[in-house]
């Protein structure tokens, strides 16, 4: 079964945090009328309450919101949760869009934005959800220095054991990396591996995540050995990764 298909059977979750009351309606109706079941929360605080209660596909979160903002909110999340996460906010420039995805956020979009768009952007990062198992052709554990990537579970575990969470994107991209050490990967070649180009990206995302991966993977990020940078190449991850 492809993952066009499984999606189109499944019912999909959105929880869409979201203070504005005619953009939380809009953005209800909207995923309401592509098949998806949604429940909308007005803060950090119900947006919590509403996780306690129920297990959800997505997240769309404001970064503007009463009490906790969004950007704390979606670095918490993170510390606990691989959940995709789709940022809204009513900031326009590229730093704050950077540092969204710094911080874990999967996509980002600014206001006012178009709900068709929304929605596309939405159902691309959902796919990729749910094509991730599907992979059971290229499924073994793979292991280097001492860590453990799980493309099934899609669980990366450190040296110690400890699961590491990560985002959707850098998981995708530390498998891409694991099944072609030694070798030269292109921003290009890289984002076609994320399907990234599918929720249209900005121009640093692929160097934004790479950053995350080396936060996570380094000794030190400010020297990466296990994942280098290539001049007017791309990356190359130099770790020797074998199958478990």
């Amino acid at each position: 079964m492809n993952a066009e298909s499984k999606s189109t059977r499944q019912v999909w979750r959105v929880l869409i945090v979201e203070d504005d009351v005619e953009i939380a309606r809009m953005l209800g109706e909207t995923l309401t009328e592509n098949s998806m079941i949604v429940e909308v929360a007005e803060s950090g605080i119900r947006m919590d309450a509403a996780l306690r209660n129920q297990k959800f596909d997505l997240i769309v979160l404001d970064v503007m919101l009463p009490g906790e903002n969004g950007l704390s909110i979606c670095r918490r999340l993170r510390a606990h949760t691989n959940v995709p996460i789709l940022m809204l906010t009513a900031l326009g420039e590229e730093i704050d869009r950077i540092f969204g995805l710094e911080i874990g956020a999967d996509d980002y979009m600014t206001k006012p934005f178009s709900a068709r768009e929304l929605t596309a952007r939405i159902r691309a990062l959902l796919r990729r959800t749910a094509s991730a198992p599907e992979e059971r052709d290229r499924s073994k554990v793979l292991r280097f220095n001492g860590w453990r990537l799980d493309p099934i579970r899609r669980q990366l575990h450190d040296p110690s054991n400890a699961r590491v969470s990560t985002t959707m994107h850098e998981f995708d991209l530390l498998l891409a990396f694991c099944r072609n050490a030694g070798r030269v990967l292109s921003r290009e070649e890289l984002l076609g591996v994320t399907h990234a180009g599918l929720a249209g990206p900005i121009e640093r995302s692929v160097d934004v995540h790479i950053s995350r991966i080396r936060q996570k993977i380094e000794k030190d990020a400010r020297d990466p050995v296990l994942l280098k940078t290539v001049r007017l190449g791309g990356y190359i991850f130099t770790a020797t990764v074998e199958e478990a």
